[in-house]
C-alpha cells in the first residue's frame, strides 16, 4: 500500500511565488470561469510579500502531496496591529480529501495567535463552497456580506472572522 506524503512546509522555495500565482489564476478560471483580474489580484498579494514583509507577522506556507505543490496561505499583517489576514488560501482539486486546506488554514490561525494578534479575519466569495467549510469548521464566523461584481462574474463578497483572544 502506497502512503501519501503530505507536508505543510514554509513558502521560500525557488519558484513558489511564482506557483501561486499560476494555480490560482489556472484553477480559479477552470472551476469557476473567473477572469485574468483574479490572477492580478493574487499576483499583487504575492509580490506584497516577495517585497518584503514582516516576519514576526507574515509568513506564507506551501502544501505538498508527495514533493509536488498543491496547496498554499498567507498570513498578512492588517493595518489594524491587532488584526491578521488569511489570504489566498488554496487546495489543487486532485489533492483535496488529504486534509490539506484544514492543516494551512490551521497552520495559518496558529501564527497569528503566536503573533499575538486578537483576530484573524478573510474576505471570500460564496461560490467557494468547500473553503467556507473549512473556514466554518476553523471556527470563524460570517460578519460581512456584500454583493459584487469582480473577476468577470457576479458573486457574493463575504468576511469571516475569528476571534484569537479566548
Amino acid at each position: 500500500m502506497n502512503e501519501v506524503r503530505a507536508v505543510i512546509r514554509p513558502l521560500g522555495e525557488p519558484g513558489d511565488l511564482g506557483w501561486v500565482v499560476m494555480a490560482h489564476g489556472e484553477q480559479y478560471a477552470r472551476e469557476f470561469g473567473w477572469d485574468n483580474s483574479f490572477e492580478a489580484l493574487v499576483a499583487g498579494i504575492v509580490a506584497e510579500c516577495a517585497a518584503g514583509h514582516d516576519p514576526a507577522r507574515e509568513a506564507a506556507w506551501i502544501a505538498e502531496l508527495d514533493g509536488r505543490r498543491v496547496g498554499s496561505v498567507f498570513c498578512v499583517a492588517d493595518e489594524d496591529a491587532g488584526t491578521a489576514k488569511l489570504r489566498i488560501l488554496l487546495v489543487d482539486p486532485a489533492a483535496r480529501g488529504h486534509g490539506l486546506g484544514a492543516r494551512l488554514v490551521a497552520r495559518c490561525v496558529d501564527f497569528a495567535r503566536e503573533a499575538g494578534c486578537e483576530r484573524i479575519r478573510l474576505w471570500t466569495n460564496g461560490v467557494l463552497v468547500a473553503a467556507r467549510g473549512i473556514y466554518l469548521s476553523a471556527g470563524f464566523r460570517l460578519v460581512e456580506e456584500e454583493p459584487h461584481h469582480s473577476f468577470g462574474a457576479d458573486l457574493i463578497g463575504q468576511v469571516y472572522e475569528l476571534d484569537l483572544s479566548a
